[in-house]
């Protein structure tokens, strides 16, 4: 599975578990957001992350002090563009796997 196949799981999986997909792949000069979700009233900012491997700590590792704050920066970005701001959570979905078949899903992960 490649980066945009697991996004694009990662989107399904938490479509059904309720949520509403309100942007992909957001980029701005100061990061990229996987995937901005809907769950109620808060806007949820996902990191997707897919490692063929557990070496060097696997999909978790990966989301490190130096990807938060990047996720952050972008995140900020993206709300300088709403009228008001709604709660927000950073999420994770980690798959160690090649089909998410180990997937994890790690609701507030990281705060702002």
């Amino acid at each position: 599975m490649n980066g945009k196949e697991a996004e694009r799981w990662a989107s399904e999986f938490l479509q059904r578990q309720g949520l509403k997909p309100v942007a992909k792949n957001y980029r701005c000069r100061l990061g990229e957001i996987d995937l901005i979700m809907q769950d109620d009233d808060s806007l949820v900012f996902v990191e997707v992350r897919q490692r063929s491997n557990a070496d060097f700590g696997g999909a978790a590792a990966s989301v490190d002090i130096h990807k938060q704050h990047r996720l952050i920066l972008a995140a900020r970005h993206y709300l300088a563009r709403l009228r008001s701001m709604p709660p927000c959570r950073f999420d994770v979905v980690l798959m160690d796997d090649e089909k998410g078949g180990n997937a994890e899903w790690i609701r507030n992960a990281f705060d702002a």
